[in-house]
């Protein structure tokens, strides 16, 4: 199952996976491109194992590991209980 996470100015989703049994989640994050289709890269949790990443420079790349490095607490928490929505009760 994924998850959304964050929705950017630029349109930029940030999702990511549930908890999975070796204590993982991956964070995928995309940005629609005219030219390309899709800008893409994920991020393993808590390893922060970055891979897949295509069409980011390195001062975009830059700024998502510090959206997801900040965020990794709450993000496995939302994967332990089944996304943002189940995680607060809405």
């Amino acid at each position: 199952m994924i998850y959304p996470y964050m929705t950017l100015p630029d349109n930029t989703e940030i999702t990511h996976t549930e908890l999975k049994s070796d204590g993982t989640v991956t964070v995928y994050i995309e940005t629609p491109d005219e030219k390309d289709g899709f800008h893409h890269a994920q991020c393993v949790l808590p390893k922060y194992e970055w891979s897949d990443v295509f069409g980011y420079s390195e001062e975009q790349m830059a700024e998502f590991k510090d959206i997801v490095e900040s965020g990794a607490h709450l993000i496995i928490r939302f994967a332990e209980c089944g996304g943002f929505t189940n995680a607060s009760n809405f």
